[in-house]
């Protein structure tokens, strides 16, 4: 058992574990396991503790409900869809008789040594996503996405040979390759939703910099300003950069230039003082910050306008 304050978690080092526990058949492979609960058939498919796991996890369900905690947050699912989860991530599932069908992959790192999905993987955003921000699937999507389970669930129960490893790993690039296409199709879908956090974004910045009275005043992060709209970080800059082509980064900082050119248009603070004001620890910067985006240093630019 692991501890971490008074919380209590168990951590699976590896799937024979975590078969065992579940009550699952020994995985047919020490790396890679598909398990299959479309009918509900592993009633035990559940636990009630927290729990760490040592590899990925890929989850498909087709009509859950109940109840999951990701992090501090407790969630119902009303419907079905997918969601991942990278390793040493801390998730729990709770108490209930609801639906459980579907379908789950579970990759060990190691497995993916030597390929490029080792390094590619880590790019995907979706898996530092929260889980009420899931992939919702059309039928057509479910389709897809249940086939190429099967297509990894069937590969494994064949004898393995020279090819079986570059096989399934095909196969899961291209699950997490149509997972990325969906989402970017439901960051789309759900414009009208996503307009009203773009401008809850430039509200909140709005606000940050108008705030003359802070003594305190820090540039903003992403982290705090995901905090400040209730959605995960990696969600955050990957809708935005779906629906704009910039990051979350990149938003803050464009902030940053659009109040710095206000105040060496309009008032007579040095650069110092401005770059300070903005919640800069150091000038220069400020400088190097503003000579990036502008081509102009800031003196440059103030000077173009007297």
């Amino acid at each position: 058992m692991e501890h971490k304050g008074k919380n209590k978690f168990h951590k699976f080092n590896s799937l024979s574990e975590l078969h065992r526990v579940l009550g699952l058949p020994k995985p047919l492979h020490p790396m890679v396991s598909v398990v299959n609960n479309m009918d509900n058939e592993y009633e035990s498919y559940k636990m009630a503790t927290s729990f760490v796991l040592d590899f990925y996890k890929i989850s498909y369900f087709a009509n859950p409900s109940g109840q999951f905690k990701y992090g501090q947050n407790l969630h119902d699912f009303d419907e079905g869809g997918m969601f991942f989860i990278s390793p040493g991530q801390v998730i729990s599932n709770y108490e209930d008789d609801g639906d459980h069908s579907g379908l789950t992959l579970f990759i060990h790192p190691d497995f993916l040594l030597g390929y490029t999905l080792a390094r590619k993987i880590k790019e995907y955003g979706f898996f530092s996503y929260s889980t009420d921000e899931l992939l919702h699937l059309s039928d057509p999507e479910k389709q897809t996405v249940v086939s190429l389970f099967k297509i990894i669930e069937a590969e494994l129960k064949l004898p393995i040979d020279g090819l079986s490893q570059d096989v399934i790993i095909s196969q899961i690039e291209l699950l997490l390759t149509y997972s990325n296409r969906f989402y970017k199709r439901q960051f789309i879908t759900r414009k009208s939703i996503n307009n009203n956090l773009l401008q809850k974004i430039e509200e909140i910045l709005e606000n940050h910099f108008s705030d003359t009275i802070a003594l305190d005043k820090r540039i903003p992060t992403v982290q705090s300003l995901a905090e400040q709209l209730n959605i995960s970080p990696s969600y955050l800059s990957d809708m935005l950069r779906s629906l704009t082509g910039q990051s979350t980064l990149q938003h803050i900082q464009n902030k940053l230039i659009e109040k710095g050119k206000e105040k060496l248009m309009n008032t007579e603070l040095t650069i110092s003082e401005i770059a300070y004001g903005l919640g800069f620890e150091h000038s220069q910067s400020f400088s190097r910050l503003f000579k990036t985006k502008t081509n102009l240093s800031p003196l440059e630019f103030r000077t173009s306008f007297n």
